[in-house]
């Protein structure tokens, strides 16, 4: 009877190790959770990393909350139709440059996006989003993507509306078709 005990504590001794595994793997999971995809751009001549913001959660978030934006980074809205777009600033810390770009990769618009004042104390959110959307930045023609850099980085690189970028444009379309599976 001892030698079945034995075997039965032995056969189950594994357990607290497959336990701190899944809580490990659930942790990555959350991290992942908070991760974007990228899509790499050459711009101007540079190449960039972008974060990819394609689901509606990702696209209001965007860069806001971010102290900075590297030189090579920024990020990409990518949306399955094209579109007038307005974009604005929810509680972004920074100025941003943003280029609106069509299907074919030509862009409809640029801006400045300057940094807004913050939520207030006493303002509701519907008041603040309000307040944002009163100094928005409109696409003024379709546009299926919009691209958002540091402030300053499209004088820097010479772009401009008119301008066709080096995209992958089939890359992005199978971005945007996979907009519906997350």
């Amino acid at each position: 009877m001892a030698l079945r005990s034995m075997k039965a504590v032995s056969r189950f001794a594994y357990l607290p190790m497959v336990a701190i595994l899944l809580v490990g793997l659930a942790g990555l999971r959350g991290c992942d959770d908070e991760s974007t995809d990228t899509f790499t751009a050459k711009l101007g001549g540079e190449w960039f990393t972008l974060d990819t913001a394609i689901t509606q959660a990702d696209q209001k978030r965007g860069l806001g909350g971010r102290e900075s934006i590297p030189d090579d980074g920024g990020m990409i809205f990518i949306f399955s139709r094209d579109e007038e777009r307005n974009f604005w600033m929810l509680d972004c810390l920074v100025d941003i440059d943003i280029m609106y770009v069509d299907r074919t990769g030509f862009i409809v618009s640029t801006y400045t996006m300057k940094a807004q004042p913050l939520r207030q104390p006493g303002e509701s959110q519907q008041q603040y989003e309000q307040r944002l959307r009163a100094d928005s930045y409109p696409s003024k023609g379709r546009a299926r993507y919009a691209i958002e850099l540091r402030a300053g980085r499209m004088a820097e690189l010479g772009l401009r509306r008119g301008q066709q970028l080096e995209l992958d444009l089939d890359r992005l379309k199978e971005l945007a078709e996979s907009a519906d599976d997350r």
